[in-house]
């Protein structure tokens, strides 16, 4: 149920819990901002995190944990095999999936690697409904390939479609068909489809995914990172699941679909990542591959209190009032910015607010990647770090040609429970004058560009001095403000 304000010019979403930590923060002056991106190489991934205000770069690994799941790690039964605290996971997953065979890896992108060592190879074909930027690199390091059956509706940047990171169902059947089952290495759904601004999957549509692999003879695999977020889109905005039950959801899911990963730095806001499945058959496939690059069985390379405080966050998955709070603060910058006039992607899915890019700067050329200088730009507006989703995230074709982003994104992510709605306010007020200043913003050019993942690692500079420029015109538009 939504709380309402009985002043209708109050009404903002409501935060379901109290804060009993702090951790302070710093915001440096425009021209130590203008110093720190241009000695990181405009990657907000190489900023130091001392010298961000609000660090929007991900909700990976950085939600606020319970009070319930910190008291969970003291429990933490700390030996190499048949440890307890790997039984209270196994039962968590039981409960909330409905499984009974259950791998534990250090991350999701661990459990990436295994299913790319485990199903790709040279001829092989992943099917995605958008690709992900460690599951694709992994695939194709085995020699396999990519190939998104998005729906075309999901790369509308606004639209009214509830559910834009649907499958193409057609297509699917179709190239199934074209490229032969025992070439198609698995057909993965990404619920909350993360390079295209977070956009939920219907589960009507999930689970006809399911049954043409069944018809098909081909593997499913559900990518549950972003699940809750998904969920939560699924009871507000989907008919049939209005009045199911959050467990009712995964565990319907869990009977489709055969294997199922998720990386527990998302779902259950602790860390460390699992692989499950209702099968035999694919536990032992993979079970080999854990000690191999991971661990031992019952670890996967996870420390056990991390362990502790995912079991917790698993339940605490299934409570709407948890799961609706990242969503619905999502929403209200989404909204606030529109309303301003700034693009964003509409309607707003999980994980975070996305800035158009491409529209942000519409003139710049993708080779001067206008995602990217807009997240440099933003943080010199503000201190805030966000996240490039756009041509740098993606990898070169194999003949060094770029393959332009589909949509060039800024991602704002907004981890859970960590910023209060003021910070938020603020954030979109340094965006709301960044894009009245957008005519200053210019692009970059490579300095330092790795073949493999380059969003995390590469080194840019500048066209020209425009962002001097800008920050010279924050000083004059604030005064003596940081």
């Amino acid at each position: 149920m939504a709380v309402k304000f009985y002043q209708s010019e109050n009404q903002v979403p409501l935060e379901m819990h109290k804060v009993r930590m702090i951790q302070k923060l710093s915001l440096l002056p425009v021209e130590e901002r203008l110093k720190r991106i241009q000695e990181a190489g405009n990657n907000t991934f190489l900023l130091q995190n001392k010298d961000v205000y609000l660090d929007m770069l991900t909700d990976s690994g950085v939600n606020c944990m319970s009070d319930n799941q910190f008291a969970a790690s003291m429990q933490a039964d700390d030996s190499y095999a048949g440890s307890a605290t790997f039984l209270r996971v196994k039962k968590a997953i039981k409960d909330v999936f409905g499984t009974d065979y259950v791998l534990p890896v250090h991350q999701g992108r661990a459990a990436e690697n295994i299913l790319a060592e485990a199903f790709c190879a040279p001829g092989k074909v992943a099917l995605m409904n958008f690709h992900f930027t460690t599951t694709k690199a992994h695939a194709t390091r085995c020699g396999a390939t990519v190939e998104e059956l998005m729906d075309p509706k999901g790369l509308i940047p606004q639209s009214d479609d509830p559910f834009k990171g649907d499958y193409n169902l057609e297509n699917l059947r179709t190239r199934i068909d074209e490229i032969g089952k025992d070439n198609v290495a698995y057909v993965r759904v990404e619920a909350g489809t993360n390079l295209i601004g977070g956009q939920p999957v219907s589960l009507e549509n999930m689970l006809a995914v399911t049954d043409i692999c069944h018809e098909k003879g081909v593997l499913s695999v559900l990518d549950a990172s972003l699940l809750q977020d998904n969920i939560y889109f699924m009871k507000t905005r989907e008919a049939r699941c209005k009045y199911m039950e959050v467990g009712d959801i995964y565990r319907l899911l869990a009977d489709h679909f055969d294997l199922i990963y998720f990386s527990a730095r998302k779902l259950s806001f602790s860390k460390g990542g699992i692989i499950t499945s209702k099968d035999e058959k694919w536990y032992k496939a993979l079970m080999t591959y854990i000690p191999l690059y991971e661990g031992f069985l019952t670890y996967g390379g996870i420390d056990v209190r991390t362990m502790e405080s995912m079991a917790v966050g698993l339940y605490e998955s299934l409570d709407m009032e948890y799961i609706s709070q990242g969503p619905e603060f999502i929403n209200y910058l989404a909204r606030e910015l529109d309303a301003y006039g700034v693009p964003v992607i509409l309607p707003p899915g999980g994980l975070g607010c996305h800035l158009n890019a491409g529209a942000f700067v519409p003139d710049m050329p993708h080779n001067q990647y206008p995602a990217a200088a807009v997240g440099a730009a933003l943080y010199i507006a503000g201190g805030i770090r966000g996240m490039e989703r756009g041509t740098v995230s993606e990898q070169r074709e194999p003949d060094g040609t770029e393959r332009y982003a589909e949509l060039e994104l800024q991602r704002l992510a907004v981890p859970r429970r960590v910023f209060t709605l003021s910070q938020l306010k603020y954030v979109a007020d340094r965006v709301k004058w960044l894009w009245d200043n957008r005519s200053l913003i210019g692009g970059l050019e490579w300095t330092e560009e790795p073949e493999v993942l380059r969003f995390f690692f590469g080194r840019m500079k500048e066209i020209g001095y425009w962002q001097e420029q800008l920050a010279e015109k924050f000083r004059k538009d604030f005064g003596d403000s940081l």
